[in-house]
């Protein structure tokens, strides 16, 4: 196949292989039930190889991205979120069940409540707030929420939980610490209302290895493992070859001595976390940063050696790769012996 034009997304298969091996081989070790979070790659091709490494199903944020998987075959979701359904949503969901086995996220009575009246019967995780302060309620509130959820007609499976606080450099071990401590707490709570939890669901990829030692999970969904960005990179839970996702960009100027390519925001995405030492990464120069980047301009300094020539490519790590998959099309394959499309089939899945 003909190479796309820059810029464009590359997954190195062998790598991402690799990591996803890793990661269900130390689940598997631990007797930990994997369950990774799709909106990373939000891919078939990609579902597929998570599958078959021994995954129980998919993770994924929106109706609609388990829409977009359950087209595609796959069987078993989980959508971590505390939906609210109006009629639209609720058919659609409704829809889906009848497709699939489907758990969705509560962290509150009114939302059970909510829950039930469109779709009773539905399978349910109680979320908690394990310190990272977004949704979910407090473990020892969880039994309260679980018990609402059962009388009005839900199926509670147990408690679920996003050690998000773990995304800084410092903060990865207390953040899974908090996570196991959250979930045990809570399984404590559904059993003191007559609720037996089957389910003690977590993970992050930054809190994967610890999470795994604790012990107290029954269920992981780390999502962003599977491919790496920058972020993991700085933080210490990848390294530079865990990195299986690079976007290709053309060097188009040298202004000022410095390094311009194609790649900008539109094609790597603009996060950027405090300790993110730069807009994105480069690869192969891992002193080299993007210092500045706008739609469709990133400039690089601290490059090492002569700055290479224009209309070459340079490969760039985005900071946030759920973030830069979601602005793409397509994924292309390299698996050394070319490139194969690998469309993003839950793009723009929101709602």
């Amino acid at each position: 196949m003909r190479e796309p034009e820059t810029p464009y997304l590359v997954v190195d298969v062998p790598r991402l292989q690799r990591n996803i091996d890793r990661v269900a081989a130390a689940a598997a070790q631990a007797d930990v039930r994997l369950r990774p979070h799709a909106k990373t790659h939000k891919t078939a091709e990609i579902a597929r190889l998570q599958l078959a490494a021994g995954a129980v199903g998919l993770t994924v944020a929106t109706v609609g991205e388990a829409e977009a998987y359950v087209d595609q075959g796959v069987t078993d979701l989980f959508v971590a979120y505390p939906l609210w359904l109006d009629p639209r949503r609720a058919r659609r969901l409704a829809a889906l069940s009848d497709r699939a086995v489907v758990t969705v996220g509560v962290d509150s009575a009114e939302s059970a409540a909510n829950l039930a009246r469109w779709l009773p019967g539905q399978a349910v995780l109680v979320e908690l707030d394990s310190g990272h302060h977004r949704t979910g309620v407090r473990p020892r509130q969880a039994g309260e929420v679980a018990s609402a959820a059962s009388d009005a007609g839900l199926d509670v499976l147990g408690v679920f939980t996003f050690p998000g606080h773990g995304y800084s450099p410092d903060g990865r071990d207390v953040a899974a610490r908090d996570e196991a401590d959250a979930l045990h707490v809570a399984a404590g709570s559904l059993r003191g209302v007559g609720i037996e939890p089957r389910v003690l669901s977590g993970g992050s990829t930054p809190t994967l290895q610890a999470a795994l030692a604790m012990g107290v999970p029954t269920e992981l969904r780390p999502g962003v493992y599977a491919l790496n960005d920058a972020q993991q990179w700085e933080l210490g839970s990848a390294t530079a070859d865990d990195i299986a996702l690079t976007c290709q960009a053309t060097v188009v100027s040298h202004a000022g001595g410095r390094i311009v390519v194609d790649a900008g925001g539109k094609a790597l995405a603009a996060d950027r976390a405090p300790y993110n030492s730069g807009a994105a990464r480069l690869l192969d120069h891992p002193d080299a940063k993007v210092v500045l980047m706008s739609e469709h301009h990133a400039v690089i300094e601290g490059y090492d050696g002569p700055p290479p020539p224009l209309g070459s490519r340079l490969r760039l790590v985005p900071n946030h790769v759920c973030a830069a998959v979601n602005l793409a099309d397509e994924l292309w394959a390299d698996s050394g012996t070319g490139l194969e499309r690998w469309p993003v089939v839950a793009r723009g899945r929101n709602s």
